[in-house]
């Protein structure tokens, strides 16, 4: 079964941990023991998680010398943003168009009270 690029990214991104590691490097390139330094997980369950985020291609690992950084891959957010961004549009313009729908309609007057059974007129 073939994947689209954006299905991978938002699975990519389903995971708190994978969102938490995206984050961070964000702020810049980091090591494999760098990203698992907050979390009680072992090295081994961090490398999943960046093997997960270098599918989707959020993420991508290079040598620098004796040092393998993780770099964020910023430009893939432009997908996510792109797609987002349709469907936000989409939604103000149907808002616009009940805002106008609901300004056409006149404001009823109130009846004119009438008095109750009973009541002394």
């Amino acid at each position: 079964m073939v994947v689209d690029p954006l299905s991978r990214v938002f699975s990519a991104l389903a995971d708190p941990t994978r969102r938490d590691i995206v984050a961070r490097l964000a702020a810049g390139d980091a090591t494999v023991n760098e990203l698992a330094e907050p979390y009680d997980v072992t090295l081994q369950a961090v490398s999943q998680h960046l093997k997960v985020l270098e599918g989707s291609g959020l993420v991508t690992r290079t040598r620098d010398a004796q040092r393998r950084p993780v770099h964020l891959e910023a430009e893939v957010f432009d997908l996510m943003t792109k797609w987002i961004e349709r469907y936000r549009r989409e939604a103000e313009e149907r808002y616009r168009r009940l805002d106008d729908l609901l300004e056409a309609i006149p404001d009823e007057e109130p009846k004119a009270q009438r008095p109750r059974r009973g009541a002394p007129r």
